[in-house]
């Protein structure tokens, strides 16, 4: 399994492009419309877009990515607040462009994307429909996208709309709860692992 980290320019999240053949991938939050390029300049197709959730900033590749065929995914009751509750104007951002969300997903549920499993963790507390996603390879490998949820030595913030401390604090005992170690790729700022987390993060060790 192969993962590749897009930094963003200026203000949005960072994208991630994973593949298990080195053709074919999922983006995860694809924040910014030159994801299509950066997966072509990769020599990647997009097959599937998986959002951690709706805010502007992880979503603004969304377009392009699907009207070159990728489907787009988020957890069921995150789809209004990504295609319709943009933000990014009263962030000082032009409106991102439109798209559709292609299905919704549950919490526990367990996809097959281009060769590789997908485990969904329904995370609220950032965002009500937040989610993190574990992958995992043929050869065992497995990799934690955690969006807005956790952060290397942070979480995400909880004043939005729909965010919620507590739930956040309950979301973060699932993490805790993994009994297993793995990379942790986040939203914003630098990766680390799981152990890293457990044992030095301060929101996750309460």
């Amino acid at each position: 399994m192969r993962i590749e980290k897009v930094y963003p320019i200026g203000f949005a999240a960072n994208t991630y492009f994973v593949t298990e053949d080195g053709k074919n991938a999922v983006a995860v939050d694809p924040a910014q419309p030159r994801a299509s390029e950066e997966a072509a300049r990769l020599g990647l197709t997009v097959k599937a877009v998986l959002l951690t959730h709706g805010h502007f900033d992880h979503i603004g590749g969304c377009s392009l990515l699907q009207r070159a065929g990728a489907k787009i995914f988020c957890l069921k009751g995150e789809e209004d607040r990504a295609v319709n509750c943009d933000l990014s104007e009263e962030f000082g951002f032009g409106k991102t462009p439109p798209f559709t969300i292609d299905g919704v997903l549950s919490d526990g549920q367990t996809l097959l994307l281009c060769g590789m499993r997908v485990e969904v963790t329904a995370t609220p507390g950032h965002t009500a429909g937040s989610a993190c996603y574990l992958f995992s390879a043929p050869s065992g490998q497995r990799v934690l996208f955690t969006g807005d949820t956790l952060f290397c030595g942070g979480v995400g913030r909880t004043d939005l709309p729909t965010g919620s401390a507590r739930q956040l604090q309950e979301s973060l005992k699932k993490l805790r709860a993994l009994p297993f170690d793995c990379p942790v790729c986040a939203g914003h700022g630098e990766d680390t692992t799981l152990l890293h987390e457990k044992m030095y993060n301060g929101y996750l060790k309460c």
